[in-house]
């Protein structure tokens, strides 16, 4: 569905992202997938859903929780996602330490990431695997403002090979 520039939606068809630039599409699949590779793939859903969440990104949101679901996360954690400060007791400190970094760098133009926000992060994860989470927050919130460029809607197909 399209945007009117009253914000609401025409029900028009967007650019198809995956075949307009597939070249662009494949490098961004590539990136996701480098980024992913030896993480926990609990915690690189959990950080992906927060960002989706952040960004107001229905379809992913619903693609990052379906396959966290698949992949056996609890819909009691699931639900706690969003209000994780108030839930610390849901999630283990390397978890906790992700999420405040994928708040601070989806939401970067309210003030960067704070060093303190980063160091939490860093004394949690070895330096290969905090790149690699900064790289799966970055391919995330890509894929969120694609999305929502396109207007993808939730449900209603899954991008490229893994999504």
């Amino acid at each position: 569905m399209a945007m009117t520039d009253e914000g609401t939606t025409t029900g028009s068809i967007r650019v198809d992202f995956a075949e307009a630039v597939p070249k662009a599409f494949k490098a961004l699949i590539s990136f996701d997938a480098a980024a992913r590779e030896g993480l926990d793939p609990a915690l690189a859903e959990l950080v992906q859903i927060r960002s989706s969440q952040l960004n107001g990104c229905a379809y992913c949101l619903h693609l990052h929780t379906s396959d966290a679901r698949e992949a056996g996360e609890s819909e009691e954690r699931l639900h706690m996602i969003s209000v994780w400060r108030e839930a610390r007791n849901f999630f283990t400190e390397p978890e906790q330490a992700a999420l405040d970094l994928a708040e601070a760098v989806t939401l970067v133009s309210g003030g960067g990431v704070p060093d303190a926000v980063y160091r939490r992060a860093a004394a949690s994860f070895a330096e290969d695997e905090l790149a690699r989470l900064l790289a799966l927050i970055l391919a995330a919130n890509t894929w969120n403002r694609i999305a929502l460029g396109t207007a993808k809607v939730p449900g209603a197909g899954r991008r490229g090979a893994r999504r």
